[in-house]
This record gives C-alpha cells, structure tokens and sequence, in this order.
C-alpha cells in the first residue's frame, strides 16, 4: 500500500508539510534534568530528531509554560528569556535533520499541581475543585496572562518555530475560562458564553500579533466536556472555534477529556476506547467552520490514517504515541514495511502511567514505551551494528523472546529463538484474546511476521535443555521462558470444575452458568468479562481492598466501565476457603458463606519457571546467560520487553 493521502504535502500560511503527520505535545518528565528543571535537554533534541528522522511532518514540543510563576519544574518553559537558547537549539537540531516543529504555548491551572511553588490559577472558585484553597483570578492577574501568551509567542518565534499551538483544553486555564463547568464569574470574564469566550480570545489575539503573518497558528480543543455539569457542547466549541478562526487560527487539533474525572482516560486513550474515536468530531467542526484541522485518539495503523485523511474529514492525524513506539514509523509505512512497525497498543504503561509517577517518584527520569524501551534515551542506549557476531540462543518465544531475536538480528548477531510450543507469541499473544485487546495481538502477529521475514532461525517445539545448549555452544543465552500460573493451596483446587484463567483466555470451553474467578487482578477481571459476555453471572472473589490494583488509571476507568455492563459482582475483602463440586465456600469479615459454581477460573497469579540447571550448564560451560521478563520476575510486558533490550545491549558490547 502506498498511502498518498497520508504523505501527501499540505500548506498552511508559509509553512508546506511534506506529509500529515503530527506528533503532538506529550509530556515526556525530560525537563526535570535540566539546570531549572523547565528546559530543552539534549536527550530532548535527540528524541525529536529521531522522530523526525524517521519521517514525521510536524513535531510539537510538549507543553510549554508561558507565565513563570506557574511554571511547573519537569514540564518545558517559555516564561523567560533565558530559555530562548534551549529552545533554539531544539528548533535547529529539528530544521537541520529536515524536519519541522511547532511549540505548543501553555496555561496549566491546576494542572501545575505536581509542583507545591507554581501558582495555581482558576478562574473561579468551585466545588469541583472542594480540595483547593486557591481564590479566583484578579482582573490584574488575567491581563498578566494574557501579556504572557504574547510575550511567549515572541519568544518562540525568536527561537525559529515554524508553528505555534495555544492549548485551550483539558480545563487547563483558558478551557476553564470558556466553560461554564469551571467558569463562574460575574464579571466581562464570565457568565454569557461571549464573556467565557473572551480569555482565550483574548490570549489568541496577544499570540498572534506576536507572530509573523505567515506563521501558522493552531489551536488544541475539546470536542466537548464530559461529565461536567454546565460543561461545553461540540456547538459551543463550534462557535468559539468561529471566533478564534476569525483572529488568526489556522487548524483546529480535535481533542477530548479534562483532569479533573474520570473523562482524563480520553486524554492518552488506553486500548479500551476505539480507533479514531475523535474523527467524526473533527470532521464535524471542518464542515462547519470550514478550517482545516487534525485530530488524535487511537490512531495507531497508516491504514487507519490514510483512510481518515483520504476521506476528507480532517486535513492531519495526529499519531503520537505511535511514533514513541517507532520512531521510524513514517518511513516504515511510506516505504510499505508495514511487518516491522512496533504499533502502539494503547496500555498506557511506559507513557501515561510512567509520566504520572515520574511526578512524586524521583528515581523516574522519563516516560518509557512498552513497545520502545530506548525511549527518551536515543542519545545514550544506541543498537549499534556488531563487529563481533555471536550465536545467542534464546529460550522461549514470548514477546521478550521474539523483540530479543530482532534486535539481536538488527545488530548483526545470530540469533537462535526455540519454543516448546507450536506457536510464538506467549502470554502476550494470550493477553490479545481479552476484551477490546485485540491490538495485543496484531502487534504480535506482526512482531512474529517480521523475524520470519527477517529469515531468522526459528525452532517450534524445542525446549531448551542443558543438552540442547551443550550442542549448540552458544556465545551468549537469553532465558525467556516466562512464568505459570499459580493455584493457590485451596480444598478442591484440583477439582473437574477449576480451570485456570489462562485456559479459558486460550479458548477452553466454559459452559455458561454460575462462575466464580479467584483473583481481581487484571487477568481475574479480563477473564470476568470473556464469560460473562458469553452468558455466564460471574463472581470475583479479591482477597484486597480493590481490584485492578495493577493497572493504571486510564485502563482501569476503561475496564471498569466495560465491566458495568457486564453480569459481574465483585467481592473485595473476601478470601476463598473451600471449592466443591457446586459451590465456592468464601469468607469476609469472619462470616462465610457458599457461592453457586458450576466452573472455577483461577486468576490468583503467576509464578517464574524453574530455570535453575540451564544457569548452571551456562555457568559451567562459560557461557553469559541473562535472565529476562517473568521468568526473573512475574511482572508486565513492558518490563519483558525492556530486560530483552537491555541483554541485548550487554551482549552487543
């Protein structure tokens, strides 16, 4: 496929695109390395320009504060002068490596809340914020803001941006001031919906005189605000988009969410929301403002983006976090290698999960990528090709397994991956067979797909045995041979009706009926789901004060709105103490009770196979052996796939 909708050149003022592709503003914690913790940093530059390398039309930084005294530390800053160099330096790396980027010019309001001594900013005072002290802002206080989005605007242009992006949404200050949700002002700033509308009118005039006339300017929205009483319609964001049309905005960038429910899930959408899920917003506010815009929201596949633009309903798509997931994404589609794009599958881990504990948790540089471990470290963790080729055997065909062999074979090494099974993709694979999870396992298939290209040595139904490594005399051994669920020591665990989760997610026949899933991890209330939207009332029984303790806010909103839809009841506080024939015998609070079951899933974890006496053939042979994913630690994908990099690198030194 040749995709020329999405490579297609477009022109907005005096800036040509060479196609429509934008990474947009993602918060990376890189700033907090720098001198004031608010500056461009080398592993920036070098994070940009790889992405620009690898084929992106336009770049954005990520948010970039524009008033110093709420000027958050880990987050880019405009404020002052003296950050002009950082950023220029940013601006010309991109422009030397052929690229083009855009700064994106911020007001957080509460959301420079991570940091105790940046001022908080609110519009007005309103019990959807009962937690914060904070007053309104003074009249003088708004017009210092305003001054400062211009003044920002002309810092920017000094530092040779080739666009500007003023961010009016997710509630942060001038999305507060437009809606009435967080607005509630008497004065000319609030009240009528053309007093709400005048701050961040307000703020677009003072940008935009700062600005060259052939500069584009854009502008980032909400297409609407969700579980917000009083909240914007898309009318009322068509509206005040025909207003900032008229003062000098060229694109509107189509968004959705606010920080302060559970709408936040719609800001990074983890896997449980659909592809594309913000288009036919956009292409609404094209049709009816007749400006050009782009739109984000789990676009993750040139095909799906290629479609999109192709179809006329918005002029650019915004594929971010699949560009943290491949760099070389662009070059990757254009040129039709369509196998080896590591496609972002929306789990939230490395990126928004990682950012927001990068916030309290110092030992956090960045945000990472499950799919992309040298993510925010193209810099200084380099796959460089081998003078020195050696045979790495790699024990399991997990996704630990098949990104070790890639990246072994990218090197220039010789990799051998064996599987005691008939298939690669592990776990991983598994975890693609639950609810709204099918991107799992596309992204595996895909995974698996590419090293068969790629001719690599590929042995299916061979376990690695101390035998097998004597024979082979490898220069380096990558155990990945994962982890097997653990069955707790219950009466009647070994009973006709106790299958463990991973049976049924691997398609094990489970009659509909009464069904009880010890566990309310996240596998217990994936496999929840699987039966219960197959007919079956199911109970989880969670020892915990909560389920879905292991998963990150925006996938845990997601499951536990599918969930609802679901027969599902949810036990917390609850132990399993007896499993009949019938029956589950459960206690809480010290009262037991028996539970109706005709089938008893086990979700209660997973334990690390034994990998003892192939360390000690490694060991006594001489041979380097590195331990990754759960089979040294039960833990996520991410952390298989980053143990697999980092072997890869020791091994490649």
């Amino acid at each position: 496929m040749s995709f020329d909708a999405l490579f297609s050149p477009i022109q907005i003022r005096g800036l040509t695109l060479p196609n429509r592709v934008v990474m947009s503003a993602m918060g990376t914690h890189m700033p907090a390395a720098s001198a004031d913790g608010r500056s461009v940093t080398d592993q920036m530059i070098a994070y940009h320009v790889a992405r620009v390398k690898g084929g992106c039309g336009l770049n954005t930084t990520e948010v970039c504060a524009v008033d110093a005294a709420s000027a958050p530390t880990a987050f880019l800053s405009v404020a002052d002068d003296e950050h002009i160099p950082g950023l220029r330096r940013l601006a010309q790396a991109v422009h030397e490596a052929g690229g083009h980027i855009a700064l994106q010019l911020w007001q957080g309001s509460l959301a420079v809340s991570s940091d105790p001594n940046a001022e908080k900013l609110i519009p007005s005072r309103i019990s959807t914020w009962p937690a914060y002290r904070i007053p309104e802002m003074s009249e003088e206080r708004i017009l210092s803001v305003i001054d400062a989005y211009g003044k920002a605007a002309a810092r920017a242009v000094s530092a040779g941006f080739d666009m500007l992006e003023f961010h009016c949404g997710h509630n942060y200050l001038p999305h507060s001031f437009l809606s009435a949700a967080f607005n509630k002002r008497k004065d000319q700033w609030g009240g009528s919906a053309e007093n709400r509308m005048r701050f961040p009118l307000e703020c677009i005039k003072a940008i935009r005189a700062n600005m060259p006339e052939d500069m584009p300017l854009s502008m980032r929205v909400c297409w609407q605000d969700d579980q917000l009483k009083d909240g914007l319609t898309p009318e009322d964001v068509i509206d005040f988009c025909k207003e900032a049309g008229k003062l000098g905005v060229d694109v509107i960038n189509v968004s959705r969410g606010n920080t302060v429910t559970t709408a936040n899930y719609y800001e990074v959408p983890p896997v449980d929301l659909p592809h594309g899920f913000n288009v036919e917003a956009a292409a609404r506010i094209r049709r009816e403002t007749g400006m050009l815009t782009m739109v984000c929201g789990r676009i993750n596949t040139p095909e799906l983006a290629d479609e999109i633009v192709a179809s006329g309903k918005t002029d650019m798509v915004i594929m971010a976090r699949a560009q943290l997931a491949d760099p070389n994404f662009c070059n990757k589609a254009k040129a039709g290698q369509l196998n080896s794009i590591k496609y972002c599958i929306g789990c939230d881990q490395g990126c928004y999960d990682r950012f927001h504990k990068s916030l309290t948790d110092s030992s956090i540089p960045h945000i990472s990528c499950l799919r992309n471990p040298l993510l925010c470290q193209e810099n200084s963790r380099v796959l460089s090709p081998t003078a020195q080729p050696k045979k790495v055997l790699i024990a399991g065909g997990g996704i630990g397994g098949i990104e070790a062999a890639d990246a072994l074979h990218k090197c220039g090494h010789k990799p051998i991956l064996c599987e005691e099974g008939d298939h690669l993709g592990g776990q991983f694979m598994l975890a693609g067979k639950a609810p709204r999870k099918g991107d799992f396992s596309r992204a595996v298939e895909f995974a698996i797909k590419n090293i068969y290209d790629e001719g690599l040595d590929i042995r299916l139904n061979t376990p690695i045995s101390p035998e097998l490594i004597e024979s082979e005399k490898p220069d380096a051994v990558i155990l990945a041979i994962g982890s097997s669920p653990f069955v707790p020591p219950i009466p009647g665990h070994d009973g006709e009706n106790v299958v463990n989760s991973h049976e049924v997610l691997a398609g094990r026949e489970v009659k509909p009926g009464n069904i009880v899933v010890i566990g309310g991890g996240l596998v217990g209330t994936e496999v929840a789901e699987y039966l219960a939207h197959r007919g079956s009332h199911v109970t989880v029984v969670e020892m915990g004060k909560a389920i879905l303790g292991d998963l990150g806010f925006p996938r845990r909103v997601g499951t536990q709105k599918a969930m609802k839809k679901e027969d599902i009841t949810v036990l917390l506080n609850t132990a399993c103490r007896q499993i009949t024939d019938s029956c589950v015998v459960v206690e809480t609070a010290g009262k037991k009770k028996e539970l109706p079951a005709d089938t008893v899933v086990m979700a209660a974890g997973s334990r690390c196979r034994d990998t003892k006496a192939l360390q000690e053939t490694c060991d006594r042979l001489g041979i380097p052996w590195y331990l990754i994913g759960s089979a040294k630690e039960v833990g996520f994908a991410l952390d298989a796939i980053r143990d697999a990099y980092d072997a890869v690198l020791e091994i490649n030194k």
